[in-house]
């Protein structure tokens, strides 16, 4: 591995197209006057900047952090159909929900999500039995038109041939359905991807530190870069705030008596290395209401999660020594003893769901979207879930629509007539895309690794050759950042120039997997920082 000194040499000359700097973009962003200015960059925020992007308003989309730094890149990875609000006869909503499932994972993203089979173990004295699960997986295929296969129930011994490490005392049956998988923080920033290149304006690490108004009206932000110090402001028509867990915080900026309007429940996650290869995942019943996860995941093992209420500071959310306890022991239901050891865990995660305020059970809460108009004229979204993220951009644009006084412009074109599945940016066979990373390699030089061709080509589609060109022109960028990870130092020369990196946290948490590997080691942060730095 080289040492931090030699990186400079490495990706100092940014490619053809690559993104304005940040001092262009806080100009950009100061002169102009936006349609809509998005205050907040988790998926909710960036869906619905590009949704109206495509509609043809001027947008600007800024965040005090990275881009899907908080909740979003904290999720199950899931984009499913939501099988427990069964349980509470949401058939309407299993069906909306498998609806934008099957639109993300088939024709907007299936370079970027990928089908994966479930197995629900159903033990003696458990708090379901075989035929209600059979019925219900059944039910459950049914209403995604069984794109997935049947729903069906499966031996015990032909379960645990694809997952080894199943526990089989005491197990009567397993319930067998599909739901689809995804690298959240990739989804998220190819969606940012795809606003900036339908018009919109980003800007991460901006932090609000104040509204402006216009005759009591909510007319933009003022913002502070938090990298340089700039101080510099946006004036928009309208603004959206979609600050997630942060939400109330802006809300008292538009008005401090602005009534708290949502809570916030706690889910954890740890990430851990596999001890055998799984074909399929676990959803295990811990009660009646509550279903814990076992995903296999980039080669790894992803458990979680937990569901409780938060009352701290959104930006201090950690995963406990009580949350690991948790999850290890709610997994141990389904999964032997040697994959849970402790040893094996190389990342621990947690982001805070936003739910309706209100009493209750927040494992019961509906995981709904709540849209507030504060007396400013600022609308506020928070909630929903991952999986109907373009369903819910969808759904801010037509409240925005419905505001008096055509706020929109009279060039707005309404978002029901823009594409239904517009795909995002690389949308290709990821199959394809390895199979022609591996043939059309340099000639003189070594091929690019099998698992370096499947890793790029799942998370950037047939963007993957822009990375593969960079890594042919410069030998030093085709090299692995870690040995045993699949990613090389052509990734982090893109993401600097074309995917808004500008930390390390940025480039291992988010735009590669070596964080969550548990490889970010001190000397790759170093090497990463001083790419980030390079010239």
């Amino acid at each position: 591995m080289t040492t931090p000194q030699t990186v400079p040499a490495l990706g100092t000359h940014p490619a053809a197209g690559s993104l304005p700097t940040r001092a262009e973009t806080r100009e950009q962003l100061a002169k102009a006057t936006y349609d809509l200015l998005v205050i907040g960059g988790g998926i909710l925020g960036i869906s619905t900047a590009w949704h109206a992007a495509q509609a043809g308003l001027r947008v600007a989309l800024v965040d005090a952090g990275d881009f899907a730094g908080a909740t979003s890149s904290a999720s199950s990875k899931l984009l499913h159909g939501g099988l427990r609000y069964l349980q509470t006869g949401a058939v309407k909503l299993v069906a909306e929900n498998h609806f934008e499932r099957r639109a993300v994972s088939r024709q907007v993203a299936p370079h970027l999500s990928n089908p994966l089979t479930f197995y629900l173990p159903v033990y003696k004295g458990g708090p379901h039995g075989a035929a209600k699960l059979g019925a219900g997986v059944f039910a459950y295929s049914a209403l995604s038109a069984f794109g997935d296969g049947v729903g069906h129930l499966l031996s015990p011994a032909k379960a645990a041939q694809d997952v080894p490490e199943l526990r089989t005392d005491n197990l009567k049956a397993v319930a067998v359905y599909g739901d689809d998988q995804m690298n959240d923080a990739r989804m998220a920033l190819m969606t940012v991807r795809a606003a900036v290149d339908a018009g919109a304006v980003v800007l991460n690490h901006a932090e609000v530190t104040g509204l402006r108004f216009t005759q009591g009206r909510v007319t933009g932000a003022e913002l502070r870069d938090r990298l340089s110090g700039e101080e510099f402001g946006v004036t928009a028509r309208l603004v959206l705030n979609a600050t997630g867990p942060w939400v109330d915080h802006l809300r008292k900026m538009e008005d401090p008596n602005a009534a708290p309007s949502i809570r916030l429940s706690k889910g954890a996650h740890l990430v851990l290395k596999r001890t055998a290869p799984w074909k399929a995942a676990l959803a295990t019943p811990i009660d009646k209401y509550r279903i814990t996860f076992a995903l296999p995941w980039e080669d790894m093992l992803l458990l979680g999660t937990t569901d409780e209420e938060y009352e701290g500071d959104p930006g201090e959310v950690a995963v406990n020594d009580k949350d690991i306890a948790q999850i290890l022991d709610e997994a141990a239901f389904s999964i032997r003893d040697q994959q849970l050891d402790r040893s094996l865990i190389t990342y621990a995660f947690a982001g805070l769901r936003v739910l309706p305020g209100g009493p209750g059970d927040t494992s019961k809460a509906k995981r709904e979207t709540v849209v507030t108009e504060g007396r400013g004229g600022m609308l506020s979204v928070a909630g929903g879930k991952w999986t109907t993220f373009r369903h819910i951009g969808r759904t801010i644009m037509k409240k925005l629509e419905s505001l008096p006084g055509h706020p929109l412009g009279e060039d707005y074109e309404p978002v029901s007539a823009l594409p239904k599945r517009l795909p995002l940016p690389g949308i290709a066979n990821p199959n394809a895309v390895a199979h022609r990373l591996l043939v059309d390699g340099p000639a003189p030089g070594p091929r690019m690794a099998a698992d370096t061709a499947k890793h790029l080509a799942t998370h950037y589609g047939s963007l993957s050759f822009d990375i593969a060109r960079m890594a042919n022109e410069n030998p030093e960028l085709a090299r692995r950042i870690h040995p045993d990870a699949p990613e090389i130092w052509a990734q982090v020369a893109y993401a600097r120039d074309h995917e808004w990196a500008e930390t390390a946290d940025d480039v291992l948490r988010r735009r590669t997997t070596l964080t969550i590997r548990g490889l970010a080691t001190d000397e790759i942060r170093a090497e990463v920082d001083a790419m980030l730095r390079a010239e």
